[in-house]
């Protein structure tokens, strides 16, 4: 049994090249010789938001508080709430982040594949977090 402690492992601020807008990183654990996945309590301030990204064997978001919005390319943005749980199919382009006016916090659960958990690429252009 492992138990990491609350508080034992630093908040960090979501970099830029990965994230528009102010966004926390909460790190919960991750992969080891036994386990492959990561997890981490990712909090978005209003408008703040991932950039596209894939995840080798996908990704589970478990949201937990706000309202946040979700896209997978080629989809329409979703309103996603406390209490939903999100899955991106492997290789899936997507991004995730909160509402413009309503923070949003999920729990992100990914596994490692070859030493990745995601490939990230162009952020989201305001056009695109805002159509129309």
């Amino acid at each position: 049994m492992d138990i990491i402690r609350n508080g034992s492992r630093p908040s960090g601020a979501g970099p830029a090249d990965w994230f528009t807008g102010s966004v926390r990183v909460d790190p919960l654990f991750s992969p080891n010789a036994a386990r492959r996945a990561a997890a981490a309590i990712v909090t978005f301030e209003p408008g703040a938001r991932t950039a596209w990204h894939t995840h080798p064997l996908g990704q589970t978001l478990v949201v937990t508080a706000g309202l946040g919005l979700a896209q997978r390319e080629g989809g329409p943005i979703e309103e996603i709430r406390p209490g939903d749980v999100v899955w991106f199919e492997p290789g899936e382009r997507h991004w995730h982040g909160a509402s413009p006016t309503v923070a949003m916090t999920h729990i992100a659960i990914q596994e490692e594949k070859d030493g990745r958990v995601v490939d990230w690429m162009e952020p989201v252009r305001d056009d695109e977090y805002r159509p129309g």
